[in-house]
């Protein structure tokens, strides 16, 4: 089954507040991106966000330039009917983090929580770095939130590549710079726990493609 097969069939399968990564609030996200001091003018991106709620804190907090990328398009869907008429507010974008094609320099804030950890192959990860070094304007902020290195050794069945803040750094090389991290034990709606890590990486060179 193809990366995008699977999870067309969770999104259509499972209610979105019921899979294990749910969160009723991103409130860590919200916080994160607080943090940066970006403002409600500023072009952000949810990687992987087609369900989450995230979206829908940041469209009552007036920020006005929001787009959500997912592989699947029953999970942008699902926000979409969540959402309704603020659904029109939104750029909804159906693709692969690897090979979609953005502007160049186009977002001031890039937003992954738990899709970097999915890419267990060395070249889907630079890949994906390929792609945020593209499209994040120099100076603009990565926060990626992925499982902590005492993490999850799977999630949802696929296996995932578990984190700490120098493994994270050594990927994403000298182009960033870690400003902040913190651990969060994220209880699932079936009351386990997962280890969390979220950083804040600044964008602090222009460099264009990878090492």
């Amino acid at each position: 089954m193809t990366a995008k097969a699977h999870w067309e069939n969770v999104y259509s399968t499972k209610a979105s507040d019921t899979v294990s990564w749910f969160q009723p609030h991103a409130q860590t996200s919200l916080e994160f991106i607080y943090r940066t001091g970006v403002t409600q003018s500023s072009a952000l991106i949810d990687v992987g966000g087609g369900a989450s709620t995230l979206i829908d804190d940041l469209l009552a907090l007036n920020f006005n330039h929001l787009s959500v990328l997912d592989l699947s398009g029953a999970a942008l869907k699902a926000s979409q009917n969540r959402l309704g008429e603020q659904a029109q507010r939104v750029q909804w974008i159906e693709a692969d983090i690897t090979t979609v094609d953005f502007r160049e320099h186009y977002f001031d804030l890039w937003h992954d929580r738990a899709v970097f950890h999915f890419l267990t192959h060395p070249e889907d990860r630079q890949s994906y770095r390929r792609v945020l070094l593209h499209a994040l304007k120099p100076g603009g902020h990565l926060i990626l939130a992925t499982f902590a290195d005492d993490g999850p050794e799977k999630c949802s069945g696929l296996a995932v590549q578990r984190y700490d803040t120098a493994a994270l750094q050594h990927i994403l090389g000298p182009a960033f710079t870690l400003r902040h991290h913190q651990r969060e034990t994220h209880t699932t709606p079936f009351g386990t726990t997962q280890q969390f890590l979220y950083c804040d990486f600044q964008r602090t060179e222009s460099e264009n493609s990878p090492n």
